[in-house]
């Protein structure tokens, strides 16, 4: 967006945040590079407690899936409506798909959908790694529903953007869209830099939100069944553990582990991207592509991850990082990276080349330009045919405040607005 905002007119609408002070720091954040921001008046319900049992149960007599449910509130829509009637709106994206459904039947003007996963594959692998039958079954529930919102989501849309070959095939051969951009997760160069000072090759890194079961999965797998066989090779080895909201049990697994500790919610992960001797990432659910993965390799950081880890990046094993599918060979090709400062080096050379290469955010941004431009001469020719109704929530909007004046159709688009 920042990247976008010197050619667009942009206003981000989002849920409020945690609190007040990160919902204001988030707006001025916004406002300082140019981008507008509409703060809903709502928070999304939290996952915990008695009453996300409830409304867990409750789900099972909705066609939706809970996490479209869950953020698809009527503060929500409510915004939307007003955006569409009030503001001069080009274009909305969708910046994940749940939130396609507070646009449907609400918005006319074009729309795209960000897909940063193909949703029903993650709930598909959530389901073929859980082992409790209720949770099994409930699981299934919700990947069965999501197959069938993600069909009807990305063929009303306008434009489906997917941020890897591997989702765009599969959001042909799941739900026969045909034409699937790609534009790949990014990474900040400048931001993202190799540190200064000699790295501690014997610690390893995890980085990840500690809310997302994907990720505490991770955690459980290197905690039970990695670091023990790395540290039977190498006991003065560390695990660090960094990420936003850990729950409570996850402190407690941590603190019981030998030689790992748990850094909740630090304000800058790049110290530890920088300073330790390699990420691990033994994801086994997933979808999209991992930035953490990209931010660890502009650090010049090594990286041991599994297929589903690095699954959507343009890497190359034993050049760029280290593939490890299961926890042994993951401890293995740890133990490696730290007997072998010269293989951790060469990784982290190659990983940060291949950065610089193809994952900075000033090309990406650029293709997802030509996207929306596309998008909108394309709605605004004279004689297209009328859009299926539609509706979206948080999303962006954006007007291109860089196309000569000239036909009646680039008039049309200059005069509104894009979100």
């Amino acid at each position: 967006m920042r990247r976008l905002a010197d050619r667009f007119r942009i206003v981000f609408i989002g849920h409020q945040g945690l609190g007040p002070e990160q919902t204001r720091d988030a707006e001025v954040f916004l406002r300082d590079h140019g981008i507008e921001p509409v703060v809903v008046e709502c928070s999304v319900a939290v996952n915990g407690g008695p009453l996300f049992y409830g409304r867990l149960a409750a789900n099972l007599l909705s066609p939706l899936p809970y996490s479209v449910q869950r953020h698809s509130t009527a503060q929500m829509q409510t915004a939307v409506r007003r955006m569409e009637i009030e503001s001069r709106i080009n274009l909305w994206q969708v910046e994940w798909t749940p939130y396609a459904q507070s646009l449907r039947g609400r918005v006319h003007s074009p729309w795209v959908v960000m897909a940063h996963n193909i949703e029903s594959q993650i709930w598909r692998r959530y389901y073929e790694t859980e082992t409790n039958p209720l949770k099994k079954w409930y699981i299934g529930r919700q990947f069965r529903k999501y197959l069938d919102f993600e069909r009807v989501i990305f063929n009303e849309a306008g434009e489906v953007i997917v941020v890897s070959e591997p989702d765009a095939r599969l959001a042909h051969e799941l739900y026969g869209r045909s034409e699937v951009e790609v534009v790949s997760n990014g990474v900040d160069i400048d931001h993202y830099l190799p540190g200064t000072t000699p790295r501690d090759s014997k610690a390893i890194l995890y980085v990840g939100a500690l809310f997302w079961r994907p990720n505490l999965d991770a955690v459980q797998v290197l905690l039970r069944e990695v670091l023990p066989r790395v540290l039977a090779e190498e006991p003065d080895a560390r695990l660090q553990v960094v990420g936003r909201d850990p729950p409570p049990w996850l402190a407690a697994e941590v603190a019981r582990a030998s030689n790992a500790t748990l850094y909740p919610s630090v304000p800058d992960v790049r110290p530890f991207l920088q300073g330790c001797g390699l990420l691990a990432v033994p994801l086994r659910i997933g979808g999209g592509s991992r930035l953490k993965i990209l931010e660890a390799l502009a650090c010049r950081c090594p990286v041991v991850s599994t297929s589903v880890g690095s699954e959507g990046l343009d890497l190359v094993d034993g050049r760029d990082y280290i593939r490890a599918d299961d926890p042994a060979e993951m401890a293995a090709a740890i133990v490696r990276c730290i007997r072998d400062p010269r293989l951790a080096n060469e990784l982290a050379r190659s990983g940060r080349d291949r950065i610089l290469e193809s994952y900075s955010w000033d090309p990406l941004a650029q293709r997802l330009g030509e996207i929306w431009e596309t998008r909108l001469r394309t709605a605004a020719r004279p004689g297209a045919p009328p859009r299926r109704p539609c509706g979206l929530s948080s999303g962006q909007i954006a007007e291109d405040r860089g196309w000569p004046a000239g036909s009646s159709s680039e008039e049309e688009i200059d005069s509104r607005g894009l979100a």
